[in-house]
């Protein structure tokens, strides 16, 4: 049976937009069952509606009294197969600004926000021998990025949890990796531009130039390209890719 297909259960944290949204209605379209799970639920029951999903359940993702039983409840409608650990927040400030309350709140929210949904969801896959774990890390978690150092060290976090995990399920059936996209077309990224514009007074078209001239090909990312890259690593033919991090940013790292 092919591991994405009408008895499949995928999970997406984050997934009432942008990244999260793309991916899971690409594994809608695939053929999944797929829950969204995120703080905001008129935006998680948008998604269900549009048919990007099925299911959705409300909890935070740093809040692990909040989302585990949230996945306890989607996994008791449906053993879950597949996560796709999405659910991430960016915040920038010079490093000599940046708090010991600001990187706790990207440790808590990009990483341990991963910890969490995976803690919940790896028992199940590990009884069953069969599942897929993928993160969305980002470039930054590959490399450094001036004024994001919270976010950076946090994503940075994530690569070395997937690599060691993939290492301890490897012969369990279940296969961990991370996917890290380049500035992409998202509403988060509209923060970014929105700042860029009020510190600097470029215009909306500077703004957006400046972030995409990190890629290599000269644009952002469509959400679409990083929702591709993860249904691949959910499918049968990248059983055997386990413990990696791949970049979808044009040939910037």
């Amino acid at each position: 049976m092919a591991l994405i297909s009408r008895s499949c259960h995928a999970l997406v944290t984050g997934g009432g937009r942008g990244i999260g949204r793309a991916v899971a209605a690409a594994l809608t379209g695939a053929g999944a069952t797929v829950t969204v799970l995120g703080r905001n639920r008129a935006t998680l029951d948008e998604a269900v509606a549009s048919g990007a999903a099925q299911f959705a359940a409300v909890a935070d993702v740093a809040d692990p009294a909040s989302v585990r039983p949230a996945i306890a409840e989607a996994a008791a409608r449906q053993p879950i197969d597949i996560l796709i650990a999405n659910a991430g927040a960016a915040e920038s400030a010079p490093f000599g600004r940046s708090d010991a309350a600001l990187f706790q709140r990207m440790m808590d929210v990009n990483f341990m926000g991963v910890v969490h949904a995976a803690q919940a969801v790896l028992p199940g896959m590990l009884e069953r021998r069969s599942g897929r774990i993928v993160a969305v890390a980002s470039t930054a978690g590959l490399k450094g990025y001036a004024y994001v150092s919270a976010y950076s060290a946090a994503k940075h976090a994530v690569i070395g949890l997937v690599r060691s995990l993939a290492l301890e399920t490897a012969k369990s059936g279940v296969a961990v990796n991370a996917v890290c996209p380049g500035f992409t077309e998202t509403d988060l990224l509209e923060g970014s531009i929105e700042n860029i514009i009020k510190k600097t007074g470029r215009s909306r078209e500077q703004a957006i130039a400046e972030l995409a001239k990190h890629n290599p090909q000269g644009r952002l990312i469509a959400p679409s390209e990083v929702a591709d890259s993860v249904l691949w690593l959910c499918g049968d033919g990248a059983g055997a890719i386990t413990g990696q991090a791949i970049a979808v940013a044009g040939g910037e790292v």
